[in-house]
């Protein structure tokens, strides 16, 4: 386990990822429970180097506004039924089970495909009849495009809990997939109601962005595993403990 001290360093709000303290002026009456969410890394292997889909959370949200994240979001209960296309690669399958007794592993990936098209307008998957065993809007707007989820491309990359002094906490399971092999189509990402200015960074300007601390510190996994994509890379695990953030591998 490593004490990840240099966290706090990494922008002006980082007090806010300090260990709860009841009391303190910004902090809620308790620290809020974790939800389970899912997020996507998508790399673009362009000829100037590898591209990073980010986007802008808009101003409104309650929760890190104006800050630059991937796309994700909140798991839905409906999310792990949904018929795919394929399944997720057995070792992600494994790893995402570890410390998880209440999901089902595909729910996760499932959730961040859902999430990502939601929010991007960009669909990963393959031309399918297959049903659609759910009323829920996205995925029915996902499947009228002919569509079913492609889970084999994505892997299972990093979790991250975020912080309890935040009014809202999150338990994130990050995916990573490469663009071409992931998507339907190469069409632009489309900005929405949740996330704006869209584009694909390279890791230069991904790291001038306005970052929350998780994602910056998730960018320094995928620079690392960019770096060398041939070695063996095990999920990192990013939590709060009574001392700050705290990091080992799963």
């Amino acid at each position: 386990m490593t004490q990840t001290d240099n966290l706090l360093a990494l922008d002006p709000t980082a007090e806010r990822d300090m260990p709860y303290q009841a009391g303190s002026p910004d902090a809620p009456a308790r620290a809020p429970r974790p939800k389970d969410a899912a997020t996507l890394i998508l790399i673009q292997h362009a000829q100037s180097g590898p591209k990073i889909l980010m986007g802008r959370r808009a101003s409104g949200h309650s929760f890190m506004p104006d800050k630059y994240v991937f796309p994700g979001g909140k798991v839905d209960r409906c999310d792990r039924f949904v018929d795919a296309h394929d399944e997720l690669h057995p070792q992600s399958a494994e790893d995402l089970s570890k410390a998880n007794k209440t999901r089902h592993p595909r729910a996760f990936g499932l959730a961040a495909i859902r999430e990502t098209w939601e929010e991007t307008g960009l669909l990963i998957g393959k031309p399918s009849s297959l049903p659609v065993r759910t009323l829920d809007a996205g995925w029915t707007s996902f499947k009228a495009a002919g569509i079913a989820p492609h889970l084999s491309p994505l892997r299972f990359f990093a979790r991250a809990i975020t912080p309890p002094q935040r009014h809202k906490r999150f338990d994130a399971r990050f995916f990573i997939a490469n663009a071409e092999e992931a998507l339907y189509d190469m069409r632009p990402a489309r900005d929405g109601a949740e996330m704006q200015d869209l584009r694909w960074f390279s890791l230069d300007e991904a790291f001038g962005l306005d970052l929350p601390n998780v994602t910056r510190f998730i960018l320094t996994e995928v620079q690392t595993r960019l770096q060398s994509p041939n070695q063996p890379h095990s999920p990192a695990f990013l939590r709060w403990g009574r001392t700050g953030p705290l990091m080992d591998r799963l």
